[in-house]
């Protein structure tokens, strides 16, 4: 089988790279039903990448239809230990202007009708979820970022919120006041799957707008924010291509990400239900064999 160690996250504009060769679809069955699409495999930078569009083509998908746990497992099946997710999102910082790149730090959770984890029907794990970005992936996002000359933030809040409708006025000041720095979507369950599938998790947010706290601009609207992204697609290309290697030229990993599950399975072992164990075998084996 061959290695893929790094896996990302997005839109159409992202996988349809000039670049990329070697390309196959893979698709992948889940014990949690089909990721949104097939995934695209390629040679990136001399680097194998596994592309996963999350809306499917077409962007057929809202948000929270997205398949987040048969998309982080299809990703881990296939040897991914690195997700980079490009992700949209709204500024609530005056200094964090449209089309600048973020890597945020932190996420806040305001989502509501999202299955977030892969665990239940008679396994109870918790994991560590006080960094849920992973910082040492984090930090080889940002400098792959850096690279392109665009300009990038390290750090900042990701406020997620369910959608699919943009925020309320009210809303959005309330934001603010709360201390958080981009707004979206898409960030869950998607960075809390990641770190129960032991995956190192980034985010790179592109502020496409400024939500709708900023009086002097005009509403949010998917004009607005398709615009926005395309700017930056030639961006998103080519920090991927300073990625792809970043990634491939890790050792073992050292980081919390690689180990999340070594403390966080509760359940006593002989009662995990067989049906269970087979399904996530994936995730578990090392720990409950």
């Amino acid at each position: 089988m061959e290695e893929i160690r790094l896996g990302v996250i997005g839109g159409s504009g992202v996988y349809d790279m000039e670049t990329l060769q070697d390309v196959r679809e893979v698709q992948v069955k889940t014990p949690f039903g089909d990721p949104s699409d097939a995934i695209v495999v390629g040679t990136l930078s001399d680097v194998r990448v596994a592309f996963l569009p999350r809306h499917g083509h077409g962007h057929r998908i809202m948000p929270s239809e997205v398949n987040s746990r048969a998309n982080i497992y299809a990703l881990k099946s296939l040897g991914v230990q690195y997700i980079v997710s490009i992700s949209a999102c709204g500024s609530m910082r005056e200094d964090y202007a449209p089309r600048h790149i973020v890597i945020p730090d932190q996420i806040f959770d305001r989502t509501k009708a999202r299955p977030s984890t892969f665990f239940g029907n008679g396994l109870v794990a918790h994991i560590s979820f006080d960094e849920p970005y992973c910082p040492t992936f984090s930090e080889l996002v940002y400098q792959a970022v850096k690279k392109t000359g665009a300009t990038v933030h390290k750090g900042g809040t990701f406020l997620v919120i369910e959608g699919p409708q943009f925020s309320t006025k009210a809303e959005s000041r309330i934001y603010r006041q709360w201390g958080v720095d981009i707004i979206g979507m898409t960030a869950l369950p998607e960075a809390k799957l990641a770190r129960e599938a032991e995956i190192c998790y980034a985010t790179m947010a592109h502020v496409t707008d400024y939500d709708v706290w900023h009086e002097t601009e005009e509403p949010v609207t998917v004009a607005m924010l398709i615009e926005n992204l395309l700017a930056n697609a030639a961006v998103t290309k080519e920090a991927l291509t300073y990625l792809a290697p970043m990634a491939a030229a890790q050792g073992e990993r050292t980081c919390k990400c690689a180990s999340a599950l070594a403390t966080a399975i509760i359940t006593q072992r002989d009662l995990i239900p067989e049906a269970v164990k087979k399904d996530l075998g994936l995730l578990i084996n090392k720990y409950v064999q």
